[in-house]
């Protein structure tokens, strides 16, 4: 009975959490996303420059061409008019588009030139630190400034 009783309570719990949730077809679920995938990718890459991860040449010239073709996608998920859905961006991403396609646009030069110098084989990390730092500036000046935090 107990089993029961406790089997019943976990499966409300579940059913109440999953109605919280974003719908991940949703501009803000589909960016958040994309958001996440590249967080993963700039950790992975900064982790084998500060070693945190073993150093691999190949694996890091990957994840550059993965985070660039990232960097691409969030702004068109974007809509002209702020949703009704928490989110973390602040009023200013919609009040000021201009400032905001600009970090945008400085953020994929920085992914472009960070996959270019992957292409000088093989691979020193000392020659990617600048370029992955410039990368990691470009996403924190747009959190900063159009991020709550």
């Amino acid at each position: 009975m107990m089993l029961k009783r406790l089997s019943v309570v976990l499966l409300a719990c579940l059913t109440l959490t999953a109605c919280g949730g974003v719908d991940p077809n949703s501009p803000l679920g589909q960016r958040k996303t994309i958001f996440k995938q590249m967080l993963k990718t700039s950790e992975d890459l900064g982790g084998m420059l500060r070693g945190r991860l073993a150093f691999n040449g190949q694996k890091f010239a990957d994840g550059a061409v993965q985070l660039d073709t990232l960097s691409r996608e969030p702004w068109k998920h974007f809509p002209q008019v702020r949703e009704e859905d928490e989110t973390s961006a602040r009023p200013d991403v919609w009040e000021k588009q201009a400032r905001f396609q600009e970090l945008a646009r400085q953020l994929e030069v920085a992914t472009g030139e960070l996959v270019a110098v992957t292409r000088n084989q093989p691979l020193k990390a000392a020659d990617l630190a600048a370029p992955t730092d410039k990368v990691e500036a470009a996403c924190k000046a747009c959190h900063t400034e159009f991020r709550n935090h």
